[in-house]
C-alpha cells in the first residue's frame, strides 16, 4: 500500500509539471492562432523569429548548458540554409526533405570542424568558433556554386508530401512553428537527460567529472555536433521562409546576435533565449526603421542593462520570483 508521505511526494512532484502545462498550452494555442488574426507581414516576422530562435537554441546548448561560449553557430545555420535552398532548387520542393538535408549539413559541418575545436576552452574556444564562422562566410562569399556574393535565389515555394506549394505566409508559418516546437522539445529532453547532466557537469566542474570516470572531451564533441544539427535545421527553416540565402545570413552579425539573444534571455534556460531571439529580431528588423536605423545602438543598451540589472537574463526574473515565494511560504 502507498503511504500518505509517498502520495504527498507524488503530488508535489506533479505540481511543477502542471504549472508548466498551464503556461505551455496557452502559448502554443496563441502561436498557432496567430495567422488567423494577424496580417501577412507580422506573420512573416514571427516566422523569421521562430527560425532564428532555433539557431539561438543551438547557441544556448553550447553556451548556457555546456559552458562553451561560441560565435560560430551561424556557420552551421548557413550550411543548413544553403543546403536546403540547393535541394529546393535542384531536387525537390518538399519541406520535410529540405529540413532533413539542412539538419544533415549542419551535423556534418559541425562534426568536421568540432573535433579540434572542443579541445580548447574559454577565449581560445570562442576565437576558434569565430574563425570557423568567418571561414565558412568567406567560402559562401566567393564560391560560384552558391551564388558567391549575390546569394542563392530562385528557390521555389515549399510543399509538403507532394501537395500544392505553400505560398500563403500562414501555411509557411505553421510549418516552421511545427518544426521549431519539435526541435525545442527534443533539446529539452536532451538537457533533462543523464547526458544533459553530464554537460552541466562539464560546465560546472570538469576536473571532478573526469575524476568520476567520464570523458568530457567526448561529451563536448557530442553536444557540438548536436548544436550544429539544430543550427542547420534553423537554417533550413530560414530558407523555407525567405526563399533566398546570402552570405550575410551566416556572417558575424548573425552569430553575435544569436549570442546576444542567449545573454538577454538567460543562458541555459531554453525558453529565455527564445524570447531573447524574438526581442533581438524585433529591434533589428522592425523597431530600427522607426528610430532612424539605430537598432544596433538600442540592442547595445539593452545588453548593458541586462548585464548589470539582470545577470541571469529574462529567465532569471522568474527564478527570482519563485525564490521569493518560497521564502514567504
Amino acid at each position: 500500500m502507498t503511504s500518505d508521505a509517498d502520495q504527498t511526494g507524488t503530488a508535489e512532484a506533479g505540481r511543477p509539471a502542471a504549472r508548466k502545462a498551464l503556461v505551455i498550452v496557452p502559448v502554443l494555442v496563441l502561436l498557432t492562432a496567430a495567422p488567423l488574426v494577424l496580417g501577412a507581414y507580422p506573420v512573416s516576422t514571427m516566422t523569421r523569429m521562430l527560425a532564428f530562435a532555433v539557431l539561438v537554441l543551438s547557441v544556448d546548448l553550447l553556451t548556457g548548458v555546456t559552458g562553451l561560449p561560441t560565435l560560430g553557430q551561424a556557420a552551421y545555420f548557413g550550411a543548413g540554409a544553403y543546403t536546403a535552398a540547393l535541394v529546393g532548387i535542384h531536387l525537390t520542393s518538399d519541406a520535410f526533405a529540405q529540413v532533413v538535408a539542412g539538419l544533415a549539413a549542419g551535423l556534418v559541418t559541425a562534426a568536421l570542424t568540432g573535433w579540434v575545436t572542443v579541445r580548447a576552452r574559454g577565449i581560445v574556444f570562442l576565437m576558434l568558433t569565430l574563425a570557423i564562422g568567418e571561414s565558412v562566410h568567406q567560402v559562401a562569399e566567393t564560391w560560384p556554386v552558391v551564388g558567391a556574393s549575390n546569394g542563392l535565389a530562385g528557390m521555389p515555394p515549399i510543399s509538403l508530401f507532394g501537395g500544392p506549394p505553400l505560398t500563403a505566409a500562414g501555411f509557411v508559418y505553421w510549418w516552421v512553428l511545427a518544426v521549431a516546437v519539435i526541435v525545442f522539445a527534443g533539446v529539452a529532453l536532451v538537457v533533462r537527460s543523464p547526458y544533459g547532466r553530464t554537460l552541466r557537469g562539464v560546465r560546472d566542474n570538469e576536473p571532478r567529472l573526469r575524476a568520476l570516470g567520464y570523458r568530457p572531451a567526448l561529451a563536448r564533441y557530442g553536444v557540438f555536433c548536436l548544436a550544429g544539427a539544430v543550427a542547420g535545421t534553423g537554417g533550413a527553416l530560414w530558407a523555407a521562409h525567405a526563399r533566398f540565402v546570402s552570405p550575410g545570413d551566416l556572417g558575424f552579425e548573425v552569430a553575435a546576435l544569436a549570442l546576444l539573444s542567449v545573454v538577454i534571455g538567460g543562458a541555459g534556460s531554453l525558453w529565455g533565449p527564445c524570447l531573447g531571439a524574438a526581442l533581438v529580431l524585433l529591434v533589428r528588423d522592425n523597431l530600427s526603421a522607426s528610430i532612424g536605423g539605430h537598432g544596433p545602438l538600442v540592442l547595445g543598451l539593452v545588453f548593458v542593462a541586462v548585464v548589470f540589472l539582470l545577470p541571469r537574463g529574462i529567465a532569471g526574473l522568474r527564478a527570482g520570483i519563485r525564490r521569493k515565494k518560497e521564502k514567504l511560504s
